[in-house]
């Protein structure tokens, strides 16, 4: 079993660790255009494997998709990284481009891949992979909603004092600040999180995971990579495994939720096909408002990626 990781910066390098030392496949390949990177990485990891007591091999290559050849499930990190001030809809004409190449290889070298993307805007990139390799949707996905609902469950289990192991969460929408999280889909050891903490309490962790990604770059600089990286490491690891997971994951909906060519964070049943099931909440009115108001916004950034051709 094959997985490669195209990018080897921060994210794609932490993930390629984390599918390692998970021992997820028997081989990671790293590709990156800068050269020697990706093989330093891959090197490293792999020097680590005595350490850590994991079998995964890791591969390094410079712009060789070849090394890639035959991967059941390719991740793609590549793109620039936010930087302060910027949003992640700045990021789109040059990350584009950069996902439409990716995917090109991609598409030339493992023909049957499950493609996951993590590169920003999220949910437009995830759009133009699945333009330019015209695979049913089931086999495109982006990584967002684990991410963002990791957050929301980190900074619940700060506020209650209690393990993040016992908060169970759904977060549906667009990856950015019009991400709908769903209180009544929340829980702590199967205990509404409505009945452990107050509404203004809440109300602000919410408003906290929306811009969660926003204040990491304020504090470093940079974009996140330890939970985006396991993040899509997590997604990978219930494709290979046949898990049949339930995750929230960016994915184009045909008429699911009453939508139709958006792509939005919903939750879906990740196996060895990709996407297998999404499944579709109930929403309350509230609720769908939030989610029809996060669509609109998705659906403008992809209308800026179809103006630039």
């Amino acid at each position: 079993m094959k997985i490669t990781v195209v990018g080897a910066g921060n994210v794609g390098a932490t993930c390629a660790d984390v599918l390692a030392y998970r021992e997820i496949a028997n081989e990671i390949v790293l590709v990156d255009i800068k050269e020697g990177l990706a093989e330093g990485k891959a090197l490293d990891i792999w020097q680590k494997a005595p350490i850590n007591q994991y079998d995964s091999r890791t591969i390094g290559s410079t712009n060789d998709y070849s090394k890639s050849a035959g991967s059941h499930v390719v991740v793609v990190t590549s793109g620039l990284a936010r930087k302060p001030g910027m949003s992640r809809d700045d990021l789109i004409g040059t990350n584009a481009g950069i996902v439409k190449s990716v995917t090109e290889n991609v598409v030339k070298h493992s023909p049957e891949a499950i493609i996951i993307i993590v590169s920003n805007p999220l949910d437009v990139m995830t759009y133009q992979a699945h333009l330019t390799s015209k695979f049913p949707r089931t086999r495109v996905m982006g990584m967002a909603g684990i991410l963002d609902t990791a957050r929301y469950r980190a900074f619940l289990a700060e506020a209650l004092n209690i393990s993040p192991k016992e908060i169970q969460a759904v977060l549906m929408g667009g990856h950015g600040d019009t991400m709908v999280p769903l209180p009544r889909y929340t829980t702590v050891a199967g205990i509404p999180v409505t009945e452990l903490i107050g509404a203004d309490k809440l109300n602000a962790i919410i408003e906290r995971t929306k811009k969660g990604g926003g204040e990491l770059v304020k504090l470093m600089g940079t974009s996140a990579w330890y939970a985006p990286g396991a993040a899509a490491a997590q997604m990978a690891e219930a494709i290979v495994k046949d898990q049949k997971r339930v995750f929230p994951v960016c994915v184009k909906l045909e008429g699911e939720y009453g939508i139709n060519d958006c792509y939005l964070g919903v939750p879906v049943v990740l196996g060895k096909n990709g996407i297998e099931k999404v499944i579709e909440l109930d929403l309350n009115a509230e609720e769908m408002a939030m989610l029809q108001t996060s669509r609109q916004h998705v659906k403008e950034v992809m209308e800026v990626l179809e103006k630039l051709g």
